[in-house]
Parts: structure tokens; sequence; C-alpha cells
């Protein structure tokens, strides 16, 4: 009973700090983060610098890595990565390399439609979509602020979801305003 309590207060005293979000989040899937083109990681080979380094992912989704060459990363985990390089590190290179992938630039994000300055933006952790709107110069005066909508990178469908201004924006979404008739 004890460490029930204990174990309550220790989630609650998390939550309230910041440390873990709530169950059900916006924006929160619960599927960690999907490499894809566009995206810059860095990769860490402890003690050995010259097989450490920032990588693009490539528009066919790999890296090219020393020693190694070429690998698939499109839609791997960073730590995913990191597994595939220790195998293939250890197996030929290496007596137990410890590697660590880390994505430095996430891919851009595109807002269209009714906002003053269409484009594309740097992903910005934590970005949601009225935050986004923002960094596109806002609404123009014909805009329809609710609903928005967003197609998903990673969405293999290219199905366009409607969405409110506090929904929290990926890496790789189309964001698009729609025009209103009135």
């Amino acid at each position: 009973m004890l460490t029930r309590v204990v174990l309550i207060c220790a989630t609650l005293v998390a939550l309230v700090f910041g440390l873990i979000g709530p169950a059900g989040a916006a924006g929160d899937s619960g599927d960690p983060y999907k490499l894809s083109a566009g995206d810059r990681i860095r990769v860490t080979v402890y003690g050995e610098p010259d097989l450490s380094g920032e990588f693009d992912v490539s528009d066919q989704g790999y890296v090219g890595f020393p020693l190694i060459g070429q690998i698939v990363v499109q839609g791997l985990t960073p730590t995913a990565v990191e597994k595939i390089l220790i195998d293939k590190l250890g197996k030929d290179y290496l007596v137990n390399p410890r590697v660590n992938v880390q994505v430095v630039n996430y891919r851009p994000l595109y807002i269209i439609g009714e906002v003053k300055t269409p484009g594309q933006y740097p992903y910005i952790s934590g970005l949601r979509m009225v935050n986004a709107i923002a960094l596109a110069g806002g609404y123009t005066p014909r805009a329809r602020k609710s609903p928005l909508y967003v197609k998903h990178a990673d969405d293999a469908t290219g199905t366009e979801h409607e969405v409110s201004e506090d929904t929290v924006v990926l890496p790789g979404d189309v964001i698009r305003v729609a025009e209103r008739f009135f």
C-alpha cells in the first residue's frame, strides 16, 4: 500500500514539474520520432572522432557513413539507427562500439493558403498550429481560422486532416489555411 502511494505521489510531482506529459496530450502519439528525407543527424562513435559527424538523410532515405557506406534510415528511429551502426561497426571494425544518434535538424514544415507569407519553415519542437501560422505572418483577412488542415509527412495515404489551432505540429507537416467565403 505504501509503495502504491509513493508511486502515485512521484507521478503527480513529475506531472506538475513537467518531467512527463499527461497521457493523450495533443500531438503525443506515443510513437518515437522516425527519420525521413530532410533530417540531419549527429552520429557520435565514442573514442572514434573520424567516424563521428553530422549526416543528412538523402531523398531516398539513406545516410552515407564512413567504413560502412550507405545505410537505410528512412522510417527508423534514432535508437534503431544506433543499433544498426553498433552491429555493423562491431562486426568488422571496432570492439564493443558505443554509438549515439541524435536528430540535429528536423525536416521543415510547410504552410500554404491564407497566410501572409506561405512557404517552408524550420521545425521547432513543441510548435502548435497557431504558432506556425504566426511564423508565416499570421492570417490574411480572407482566412478561415477554423478548422485548419494538415497533411502529415509520415502518412502514406496523404490524407488531409482537420485540426485546431492548439494541435501540435510535426516535422514535415503541410499546414493549409482555407479561404472563407464571406
